[in-house]
């Protein structure tokens, strides 16, 4: 079996650093596809996986907002052909048996496994990936600002459908970088008032000029969304703070729902008596829909939702994963191939 050169984006050990390499990937296996990157979002989700103490595959390639075109299949492959434009996400497989995966709950399956994560990810000019839940992407869509809807965009857009709001209603978003601000325009398209909350003042005036009702600095946001618009009828948290999420808490009316999106190894304690009285829905959201990813896909496709991007080369990878813990990326970095 041949090998395939090609540069990625690796991190070498568990909490360890990341590092651009030349390595070669070989032609792919059944049920694979060979990918030619053109683009690869940068997520709160590497830095997570880079900063676990254990993980079962080191050296890891990382990334899953990845966009590219298949270059060659492997044996038994019937959902992918050479020329498709395809999305690679967070998803990679899923076991296609159990009762989640047969209601189309793949993303819980306890079988899955993810790029980036537990196999090798999309930050990279070339990818064997599995082509089982590949996305299509559509040929009109600039590659830079499709990379982030396979992540950020089909998480966001998850999130405000299992919010439930209706047109008029209001949503709290905590959080308005790189997920937060499709979150915004996803509430937009159906009509729901947005209160925006973050600690970045930057972050805050491309939310007003977008729109938001209401734009908020993060300390004491519970109280001034109570005071200021009545209560959210939900909220999003889309930062894994602590402080978010009690005002997250704080913010909703009486029945609110409040949806946990970001991820990391901390805790929150929940005021029992207030969540019991107050009828408070707590629910996490973890990706979406397949129909979810379609639709962000389409809602870019059709330019009614647009991804704010700054695009990079391969090389400037790790250096965007430091930007984006001190927290100063706006919108989405992506990496252009």
């Amino acid at each position: 079996m041949s090998e395939i050169e090609r540069q990625a984006a690796v991190l070498t050990a568990p909490q360890g650093r990341i590092s651009i390499v030349s390595d070669s990937v070989f032609e792919p296996g059944p049920h694979e596809a060979l990918v030619r990157m053109e683009a690869c979002g940068i997520c709160h989700s590497d830095l997570f996986v880079a900063g676990l103490e254990k993980l079962k595959l080191v050296p890891l390639t990382l990334g899953h907002e990845g966009i590219g075109r298949v270059e060659a299949i492997g044996p038994g492959v019937t959902d992918a052909a050479v020329g498709d434009r395809v999305g690679i996400t967070f998803l990679a497989s899923s076991c296609g048996e159990c009762e989640l995966c047969l209601a189309g709950l793949e993303r819980y399956c306890a079988r899955q496994l993810n790029f980036g994560y537990t196999v090798h990810g999309a930050l990279a000019t070339r990818a064997v990936v599995r082509t089982q839940l590949l996305a299509r992407i559509p040929e009109s869509l600039n590659a830079a600002e499709a990379a982030p809807m396979c992540c950020a965009g089909w998480t966001a857009y998850g999130a405000v459908r299992e919010t439930g709001l209706a047109s008029g209603q209001l949503l709290a978003i905590f959080g308005m970088g790189g997920l937060g601000h499709l979150a915004q325009q996803y509430a937009a398209v159906r009509g729901v008032r947005v209160a925006a909350v973050d600690v970045s003042v930057e972050k805050l005036r491309m939310a007003n000029a977008a729109g938001a009702e209401a734009c908020i600095q993060a300390e004491d946001a519970g109280k001034s969304i109570q005071k200021r618009c009545g209560g959210a009828d939900a909220a999003i948290v889309l930062t894994p703070a602590p402080s978010a999420i009690e005002q997250a808490f704080r913010s909703v009316k009486r029945t609110g729902k409040v949806l946990l999106v970001g991820i990391a190894s901390t805790r929150f304690e929940l005021p029992v008596v207030d969540t019991v009285l107050k009828g408070i829905h707590v629910q996490g959201s973890f990706l979406g829909t397949r129909q979810d990813l379609d639709d962000a896909l389409r809602l870019a496709a059709e330019g009614r939702v647009k991804a704010h991007v700054e695009t990079h080369p391969l090389e400037s990878a790790p250096e965007l994963l430091e930007r984006l813990h001190r927290g100063e990326v706006t919108g989405r970095a992506v990496v252009v191939f």
